[in-house]
C-alpha cells in the first residue's frame, strides 16, 4: 500500500513539473519579438548665423531677404535681412 501512495505522489509531482514547463514554453513563444532599432537620420547640412556665429542645421535656420540664414527671427531683424 505504501508503494502505491509513493507512486501516486511521484506521478502528481511529474504532472505538476510538466505543466509548469509547458506553460513556461507557451509564455516564451507568445512573447512579442524584439523591436527593430529605428533607422538613424542621415547627416544634415549645417549653416552659421552671420550675427552670432552659431552653427545649426539648415532645416532649423530662418531665411533672410538676401539669402542669408539666421539662427532666430531676432537676429534676422537685427541684421536687416
Amino acid at each position: 500500500m505504501k508503494y502505491l501512495v509513493l507512486l501516486v505522489v511521484i506521478v502528481v509531482a511529474y504532472m505538476m513539473w510538466r505543466n509548469a514547463r509547458l506553460a513556461e514554453r507557451a509564455a516564451r513563444d507568445a512573447a512579442p519579438p524584439p523591436q527593430q532599432p529605428r533607422p538613424v537620420a542621415g547627416p544634415q547640412d549645417m549653416v552659421s548665423c552671420p550675427v552670432c556665429g552659431v552653427h545649426l542645421p539648415q532645416s532649423e535656420a530662418v531665411a533672410g531677404v538676401r539669402g542669408l540664414l539666421y539662427c532666430s527671427p531676432e537676429h534676422r531683424l537685427r541684421d536687416g535681412g
